[in-house]
């Protein structure tokens, strides 16, 4: 059974300075800055890879006080969080990497919930899903595909996932190094699954509230994200 999600972040003892937070970024600068001052309240270590942004994605996260790593060119979401994951593991006291979306749809009282959980029970692994509760509201027809890509990859992965594309993560150290993405584009979101499946380790499901924002759906990511991952798992 699914642990209740906190709705407010509680009084923690001390910042997370044993978790790595690793955001693929592209053209988002109008957002950045909220998302990186955020979890640094929170968080020690912030990464962002920005994938060949045109505009000063990369400057405005510099500046907010994540450490950014640049792609000369546009390679893709896969390959920006392949380069964040090997850097992050590879950092002294890193124990656990956490993948978060750059356009503010994830909250970081669920990500900080995930870290808890994944310490307290000791799993390897920590998907984030929006289909534990009923908070998120993806409507009727990014629902549809989304349940669509779940039953494809579970089918390939033997994993019962509830939400397989969820870009937000918590990868102990061990997991992540068996992070080895090849997909660039969004059949990332399945071939993570799949090496994660692989490895044995044990692993939950955690509730979050993925936030479909004014601002992310003018920018048509919401579903068109959605029906990217479909495209590229029948390609793949």
């Amino acid at each position: 059974m699914a642990d209740a999600a906190p709705d407010v972040l509680v009084d923690r003892p001390h910042r997370r300075s044993d978790a790595w937070f690793v955001i693929p970024l592209y053209n988002e600068a109008t957002v950045i800055a909220g998302v990186v001052t955020e979890l640094l309240e929170h968080v020690d270590h912030v990464v962002c890879v920005d994938d060949g942004s045109t505009d000063d994605s990369a400057a405005v996260a510099e500046q907010a006080g994540a450490r950014v790593i640049r792609h000369p060119h546009n390679l893709g979401q896969g390959a920006a969080l392949q380069t964040g994951i090997a850097y992050a593991r590879a950092m002294p006291g890193a124990e656990y990497v956490v993948t978060f979306d750059a356009d503010g749809q994830h909250r970081v009282v669920d990500a900080l919930a995930m870290l808890d959980l994944a310490q307290q029970e000791d799993a390897a692994i920590i998907f984030g899903s929006r289909f534990l509760d009923d908070r998120t509201k993806p409507g009727l027809a990014k629902k549809i595909v989304l349940k669509t890509a779940v039953a494809v990859t579970n089918i390939s992965t033997g994993l019962r996932l509830t939400d397989a594309h969820n870009g937000l993560r918590v990868l102990r150290v061990d997991a992540a190094h068996a992070v080895n993405l090849k997909q660039d584009r969004m059949a990332h979101a399945s071939e993570i699954v799949v090496q994660l499946g692989k490895t044995g380790l044990p692993w939950r499901e955690h509730p979050v509230e993925v936030l479909y924002t004014d601002y992310s759906k003018a920018k048509g990511q919401s579903l068109l994200n959605s029906i990217n991952i479909l495209v590229d798992l029948v390609i793949n």
